[in-house]
């Protein structure tokens, strides 16, 4: 590391002030504080110590998001191999290319999948890695070179945007539509307010709500979500047409849909679909499906006081007391609707984990007061339900409510702050 060290100070005039290469400091200086720790300092009184900087903040961030990476690349394969074992004809593409000339096969129509099968993760790694490695390249580049024309320096808060955006997209996402959505994301979502610290919206889910509207087909969550071409599925063993429910749709969208057939009024909703649901071996977006791997995301950001806990309590207590408030509205009628999905549904099923752990704890995008962020956390939990429940065309409801509440973290911690300075001028006058 010495060698690397004083290789950089070697060439770190040509990048300072009046140099050959002066406007392209903010490049160099990302790559040098990536591999070391800055060597600036306060030159000044007063200034405070600590041993949490940005780089370390955001690194932990990626650590806590690592089970999820985990579980992307695990349950992507795994729900193809489900898919196949059904009936469903694999997609002849590259993606299929790759797996078979690495050795591998789909599992047979039939076939009993091996729940611990490398032929799993691998499988599932071949459609994730290329949205990861795009969403890097295009958005870094980007970034760096907007930081190089305003002359800011490039911070770490990307590594975060681009760790969060591929676990919330769908394994067919085609990669342009990647490239378009990240773009969008930095440029609209984060730069465009000034940068690191200055947005408003979360960059990854301004990403994400981009392609939603833009492209809905492709990114609805009412399709089956796996890798496979609907449009040309073939009769195996005697079965033809898609795969069964439990393999092909998201629960969101059995819940939404309320017909007998393929529908919530033929799921059974029992501890075993329960705990797929939790451990997530389910279809859905890549690292949103585990509420289990989120959790012990939870609990290293809990426990490293990265993310607040009150915010992740306010959307637990939002969605708790809406989903009752709903369940008493659709007891009555008889008929199994979205209504009657009990809280604890919703907390395994769609993208309310990874939104409630690690989009809505945000620190730049939500409120700062601890009163705030109860207010913002509720509100979120309230939301989603919600959304779910009312509007049919939509069974997800976390980005909507999420980026909807970013819009008014300002408005809690001003009224929050407002409240204290009349508590404090109240005093003051007796």
């Amino acid at each position: 590391m010495k060698f690397i060290r004083d290789q950089h100070d070697k060439v770190a005039p040509l990048f300072e002030k009046g140099g050959k290469l002066e406007k392209f400091h903010p490049a160099w200086e990302a790559h040098d504080t990536l591999l070391f720790t800055p060597g600036l300092v306060t030159k000044a009184a007063s200034h405070i110590r600590d041993a949490l900087d940005q780089k370390r903040m955001m690194i932990t961030v990626v650590v806590a998001l690592l089970p999820c990476f985990l579980m992307a690349m695990f349950n992507t394969g795994y729900q193809a191999n489900v898919a196949t074992a059904s009936g469903a004809a694999a997609l002849n593409d590259w993606h299929s290319t790759i797996y078979t000339t690495l050795g591998f096969a789909y599992a047979a129509a039939g076939e009993t999948v091996s729940f611990f099968s490398l032929s799993n993760f691998v499988l599932g790694a071949i459609f994730f890695l290329p949205v990861y490695i795009t969403t890097l390249a295009v958005g870094g580049i980007a970034e760096v070179l907007i930081c190089i024309v305003r002359r800011h320096s490039v911070t770490e808060g990307f590594l975060v945007t681009s760790a969060l955006f591929p676990l919330i997209c769908p394994p067919t996402i085609p990669l342009w539509q990647v490239a378009l959505g990240i773009l969008f994301g930095v440029i609209i979502g984060k730069e465009i307010f000034g940068g690191v610290g200055m947005n408003i919206l979360n960059p990854a889910l301004t990403a994400r709500a981009f392609l939603f509207f833009a492209y809905p087909t492709g990114i609805s969550g009412m399709a089956p979500w796996l890798p496979f071409d609907t449009a040309n599925v073939s009769a195996v063993a005697g079965k033809a047409g898609l795969p069964d429910a439990n393999s092909g749709a998201t629960y969101l969208a059995m819940f939404a849909d309320d017909s007998a057939v393929g529908g919530f009024q033929g799921f059974a909703m029992g501890s075993e679909q329960w705990l797929n649901a939790f451990y997530g071996l389910v279809p859905g977006s890549m690292g949103e499906t585990s509420a289990l791997a989120c959790l012990i995301g939870a609990l290293i950001l809990i426990v490293s006081k990265i993310a607040s806990w009150r915010t992740m309590a306010g959307i637990v207590v939002g969605t708790v007391v809406m989903s009752l408030i709903l369940n008493q509205v659709g007891s009555g009628d008889g008929v199994q609707t979205i209504l009657d999905v009990p809280f604890h549904w919703h907390m395994v099923t769609g993208g309310w984990a990874i939104g409630t752990v690690f989009m809505a704890t945000d620190p730049v995008s939500s409120p700062f007061t601890n009163k705030g962020k109860w207010v913002y956390g509720v509100f979120i939990g309230i939301l989603v339900v919600l959304i779910r429940c009312v509007n049919p065309a939509y069974p997800e409801g976390m980005m909507l409510a999420i980026l909807f509440m970013n819009m008014f973290a300002p408005l809690a911690d001003h009224f929050v702050v407002q409240a204290n300075i009349n508590r404090r001028l109240e005093r003051r006058v007796a």
